[in-house]
């Protein structure tokens, strides 16, 4: 009998394959998509206050990453924040959560696509000239891929695994060049706007927040990490830490050589300071690595965006249509439909150009992912037991409220126009959980 538990635990000792390394490279390529390529160009206009904003948004995102490392120990099931506010507030909160990390889904797919045609225009300019030109190659690029992803989540997988060994390259390349060409003088006057200091800090939070979005992707496959509970937080640490370092090095050196002028109208920040450090050649380089970043994120999230409704539909909280119709895992009519409203994203705004649509975009999204997460940091406290004496639950508590005052705070920043369009996406949705519920009311659901 002995001899047999042991083998059983052998066996089950070696699914579980993901070590530190593993894991934190998990964190890190999920983190880092295309937020970054367009980030300086959009944080330009504030001026040397935006790395502030991005060592808070650091701080903040090793907060709010410790809850979801400690949440996916208490409730290890499908659907990460959807499942945490489900489980502890029923099914209005799990709707809420779905419906509004799905609404980020969206505006971060838009996002995205403009970023990889905006680095396109490196190479043909007439993207960046002619505005309908860059909405149709962004249109190709989100249908192309939402076809690929159609095919299966191994197909999606695969081509997400060859786009994330490339797209670190150019991000190093720039980090290590800020060591040679930082300029004190690049980020003077340090506050660029006419807003008070904490002002502005809270607007550039809001957006560096964005690009750390999927901190909480270690926590996914805990049944195959060796010594979860030791692997996780630290892999969440280490990734969070790796990508706050090459942000700020990265935007630092771009901010060194790119005049702010310049910068706040570039479609490809990260070429041009390449371009200005090393020559043509290295701009190049960059932007290739850039567009593969981009084309990689943007097939990563169109994988979610059927998932995220895909889950809520298995519980009947979503219509039907949005279920994986053959229990294959993969919802065609999720896909479609979310890629058809990003279409309609893309089209209704792109007359602002690409850097201000970029930034209206990741606003909305940022909006979008602050019910999931709020929610997610209530769910943690819910849990949590304190106790004066027991120093382990209060330092979980205090790295709670952290998180929760980061949030918060990183929230505030947002432009009235994202806030307006996030509000009412966001409450768009109630009418679809009303019907649902009365749905399965009288079908005894």
């Amino acid at each position: 009998m002995q001899l047999r538990n042991n083998d059983k635990n052998a066996n089950i000792n070696k699914n579980k394959s993901l070590g530190l390394m593993i894991c934190s490279a998990l964190v890190i390529g999920n983190m880092i998509g295309s937020g970054i390529f367009l980030l300086p160009a959009s944080l330009a206009e504030y001026g040397g206050v935006s790395i502030i904003g991005w060592l808070a948004s650091a701080f903040g995102a090793i907060m709010t990453a410790l809850v979801f490392v400690r949440l996916s120990k208490k409730f290890p099931k499908q659907g990460g924040p959807y499942r945490y506010a489900y489980d502890n507030f029923g099914s209005l909160a799990g709707f809420s959560v779905a419906w509004s990390y799905w609404i980020s889904i969206w505006c971060g797919n838009a996002a995205i696509a403009v970023a990889a045609v905006s680095y396109l225009g490196v190479f043909y300019p007439s993207l960046s000239a002619q505005p309908i030109y860059a909405v149709i190659v962004a249109l190709i690029l989100i249908w192309s891929l939402t076809l690929l992803n159609m095919r299966g989540v191994r197909e999606a997988g695969l081509f997400q695994l060859m786009a994330t060994a490339l797209k670190l390259i150019p991000l190093i390349m720039i980090g290590l060049a800020a060591f040679f060409v930082f300029e004190t003088q690049a980020f003077e006057p340090f506050n660029l706007t006419n807003q008070p200091l904490h002002t502005s800090i809270a607007a550039t939070a809001a957006l560096t927040l964005w690009a750390f979005l999927g901190m909480e992707s270690a926590t996914i496959p805990a049944d195959n990490v060796k010594n979860p509970s030791i692997t996780i937080p630290r892999a969440t640490i280490i990734g969070v830490l790796v990508t706050a370092t090459i942000y700020v090095s990265s935007q630092l050196a771009v901010m060194s050589v790119v005049p702010n002028a310049q910068l706040q109208n570039s479609g490809a920040p990260f070429s041009d300071a390449a371009r200005m450090i090393w020559g043509n050649w290295a701009g190049n380089i960059v932007a290739v690595g850039a567009i593969i970043s981009c084309v990689g994120a943007l097939n990563g999230w169109i994988l979610l965006q059927g998932q995220v409704p895909m889950t809520a539909a298995r519980d009947k909280l979503f219509p039907k249509i949005l279920a994986d119709q053959n229990n294959d895992g993969i919802s065609k009519g999720a896909l479609i439909i979310s890629s058809f409203i990003v279409t309609l994203l893309v089209a209704a705004n792109y007359h602002d150009g690409l850097v201000k649509f970029f930034t209206f975009a990741i606003m909305v999204s940022t909006l979008g992912i602050f019910v999931p997460y709020i929610l997610s940091v209530a769910a943690e406290l819910k849990s949590i037991k304190t106790s004066w004496n027991d120093k382990k639950q209060l330092l979980n508590l205090t790295t709670t409220l952290l998180a929760l005052v980061y949030c918060c705070w990183a929230i505030s920043g947002i432009g009235s126009k994202s806030m307006l369009w996030g509000v009412v996406l966001i409450l768009s949705g109630l009418p679809i959980y009303l019907v649902m519920k009365s749905k399965n009311k009288f079908q005894g659901g």
